[in-house]
């Protein structure tokens, strides 16, 4: 048993949570545009615009969105990708995945169960961001071998660190 959030059914197009800090806020919003081309209901959390903002507020939520299942999936920038999917990953049931191309963010889907993909606009081109979303999403979770590990991971929610 996990705490994970079941996935999400209902009818209509897949629900992705947006968010990003002021590094990432110019590849959010590219991104938000090409999830609605591919008929991608789009919940954008902010930032909108480039004023100074704390990244682990938008991780944050991201991953609450995605936990409460205001959102089937979750995507979070910030300008390395690696602060904003810490703060996504404090999130109970998160699985949040800092990638850099299709084949991280495919294997992060089938391997791991990403529900939360994290980019960083410092490090990532446009078309490569979005061959990572494409892949991301295109991909499912393969289960078998990799059951019992998301099941660990999801496990390891500990009180306090104990």
């Amino acid at each position: 048993m996990t705490d994970a959030p079941a996935p999400v059914h209902h009818a209509g197009p897949l629900r992705v949570a947006l968010g990003a800090d002021h590094g990432g806020v110019h590849l959010k919003d590219l991104l938000a545009e090409h999830l609605a081309g591919r008929g991608v209901e789009v919940v954008d959390l902010g930032t909108h615009g480039t004023d100074r903002v704390d990244y682990p507020d938008y991780g944050v939520a991201v991953g609450h969105a995605v936990a409460s299942r205001e959102a089937d999936l979750g995507i979070a920038v910030c300008g390395s990708g690696i602060g904003i999917c810490m703060a996504a990953n404090k999130v109970p049931g998160i699985r949040a995945a800092t990638v850099h191309d299709e084949t991280s963010a495919r294997l992060a889907r089938q391997h791991n169960d990403a529900n939360v993909l994290c980019l960083g606009e410092r490090l990532t081109g446009i078309e490569v961001a979005k061959g990572a979303v494409d892949s991301w999403l295109d991909a499912s979770f393969e289960g078998g071998r990799h059951e019992g590990r998301v099941a660990k991971l999801d496990a390891l929610l500990v009180d306090g660190g104990n």
